[in-house]
């Protein structure tokens, strides 16, 4: 498989074809990843952004959060980036959460970045903040989105449709 440096690719198919298990070890150093399901710590959403790269400045995690279309609603939290992200992030919508994984993706500032069904738990309007931010990367940086839903690849460069037996 070849995927071209700053396009947005996705890689589509059933359950248990293999779409996940695309990444090599010698490359994991090159890759953001962000989870179907992320996981925040029970720390401060600013903290959670900057885990992402150690030594991070606050400048660096809004940055990241702009990029992430996550700064408008951080700052509207309680006490802004401060604001405790509670027990495996439980606290903050699942649109927030990939959003905050998204920017601590982007604040790692590899060059490609890796969505593994990170819109699948989402509703539209999460969806499209995510797709927008996606959106936002391509070009900069190597989107690879592992997706069930059109929705979430519609905008893609290019599309790889697994299948059980083999990469169609």
């Amino acid at each position: 498989m070849e995927i071209k440096r700053g396009s947005f690719t996705a890689v589509t198919g059933e359950s248990g074809c293999g779409k996940s298990t695309l990444t090599l070890k010698e490359i994991r150093e090159q890759i953001s990843y962000v989870p179907q399901e992320p996981y925040l710590y029970e720390t401060t959403v600013a903290e959670n952004i900057a885990y992402g790269r150690y030594g991070s400045s606050r400048e660096d995690v809004i940055a990241a959060a702009k990029a992430a279309n996550a700064h408008d609603f951080i700052i509207k939290l309680p006490h802004g980036y401060d604001t405790i992200s509670g027990p495996r992030g439980n606290t903050r919508s699942d649109g927030q959460r990939q959003r905050i994984a998204i920017a601590r993706a982007i604040i790692r500032n590899t060059p490609i970045i890796i969505l593994d069904e990170a819109t699948s738990a989402l509703d539209n309007e999460s969806e499209a903040l995510v797709q927008e931010a996606v959106k936002a990367l391509k070009g900069e940086r190597t989107i690879l989105m592992i997706a069930h839903r059109s929705s979430s690849i519609a905008s893609a460069d290019a599309v790889i449709q697994f299948s059980l037996s083999r990469a169609v």
